[in-house]
């Protein structure tokens, strides 16, 4: 009879997991567990609420989580980096927001709508508005270098 209770605390637990790792996966397992809740405190027999949470997890898992994550995947865009790499930056273009200098005299570029912190090793550094190839990334910071490619 308190086994609802059970399935409550499963579905919350799983809920923040989900808002944790944002994967469409863990909220299907919420749903079935608040399914399986519902069904438990009526008073239907538990291992009838371990079906219907399996049929809803599964469910929403097969059935509706491809369309959420395309539609997630869209409206975030691509992503920049790899978990641990930002050799994916490197070879980029990015453009130049204002004057980039060497380490002591940075400046920005915008790489995929977002502005980073940029130097170069060219002497004289590179203007406002130039276009420019991510050669190495330190930390943070693109090294760029003016691109000269067509």
């Amino acid at each position: 009879m308190w086994f609802w209770v059970v399935w409550l605390v499963a579905g919350l637990l799983l809920v923040a997991v989900e808002v944790h790792t944002q994967a469409f996966y863990a909220v299907f397992l919420a749903l079935g567990a608040f399914a399986a809740t519902i069904i438990t405190a009526v008073g239907i027999p538990v291992w009838l609420s371990a079906v219907v949470f399996a049929i809803v997890a599964l469910g929403g898992t097969l059935l509706v989580r491809p369309t959420l994550k395309r539609m997630s995947d869209r409206h975030i865009g691509p992503r920049l980096l790899l978990p641990g790499s930002s050799d994916a930056l490197v070879g980029q273009r990015a453009l130049t927001v204002d004057e980039v200098g060497d380490e002591h005299h940075p400046g920005h570029a915008r790489l995929a709508g977002e502005r980073w912190l940029a130097v170069t090793d060219e002497p004289g550094g590179v203007k406002p508005q130039t276009q420019v190839l991510v050669v190495e990334v330190r930390g943070t910071t693109l090294v760029v270098t003016p691109f000269a490619g067509g």
